[in-house]
């Protein structure tokens, strides 16, 4: 199938990842899912309708939001992502995508954004493309913005160790939950996939030092799902943080 009305509006590559942002490859994959065919620009939050990426342009049409968009492509196209599960799995599915969006993609991004070492690697480089008299002002208030945001959702207010602990937790139920399966559903790919790999992805990658890439690491079951995933959907992109990281 051909839709080269689609365009992507997504972040770019870093941090060791073909793209910056967990929910630009969760859409990309599930784009691929579908066998649809799509453009791609690459954009800040800022410039985007809802400060989030990714978001969709297809046919005139503007589309916010990697949840949204899943919905958007399955209703217009007539794909079903979880085809096969059924209405107990569906809930299960949706279940353990909050857990990976709402939760541990905070843990990370916590550990990413107020550890000093990896912001001033990682997000802090956001700012090379302003003026350099401007460039430090812009990173300080940049962290400080992201630092109430996390406190705003709840995971900011905890120490560092207790971020971790919280992580882990949710990594140790995903690796309970993949268990020795193929996929997190089963013998099939399914939407949750492509959510836990932008996730599970951007942990294990071995540009930041962080105790959820350790606990990534150190579980074999999601180093290889990890592997297997990028292998398929980015195989252009050199992926061995595996290695690296444990």
């Amino acid at each position: 199938m051909t839709t080269p009305s689609i365009t992507l509006y997504a972040t770019r590559p870093g941090f060791g990842m073909p793209e910056t942002s967990p929910f630009v490859i969760k859409t990309e994959v599930q784009l691929k899912m579908a066998d649809l065919s799509y453009g791609r620009e690459s954009t800040i939050p800022p410039l985007a309708p809802k400060g989030k990426v990714p978001y969709l342009l297809d046919d005139g049409e503007v589309v916010c939001d990697s949840t949204f968009i899943r919905a958007h492509l399955e209703r217009k196209y007539g794909v079903d992502l979880d085809e096969g599960l059924d209405a107990h799995q569906r809930a299960q599915s949706w279940a353990i995508e909050r857990m990976l969006e709402d939760h541990l993609y905070f843990a990370m991004v916590w550990f990413r954004w107020i550890v000093p070492e990896n912001f001033a690697k990682g997000p802090a480089q956001f700012a090379n493309g302003a003026p350099e008299e401007q460039r430090e002002a812009l990173r300080r208030e940049m962290q400080s913005r992201k630092d109430g945001d996390l406190r705003s959702h709840g995971i900011g207010r905890h120490s560092a160790g207790e971020i971790a602990a919280l992580g882990v937790r949710s990594i140790d139920a995903l690796a309970a939950l993949l268990g020795d399966k193929p996929y997190l559903m089963g013998e099939r790919m399914t939407a949750v996939d492509a959510t836990a790999l932008g996730v599970l992805a951007s942990i294990l990658t071995s540009f930041f030092d962080t105790p959820l890439r350790d606990a990534v690491a150190s579980r074999p079951n999601l180093v290889a799902y990890v592997s297997k995933l990028m292998q398929r959907y980015y195989p252009e992109h050199a992926w061995e943080p595996a290695a690296e990281a444990v």
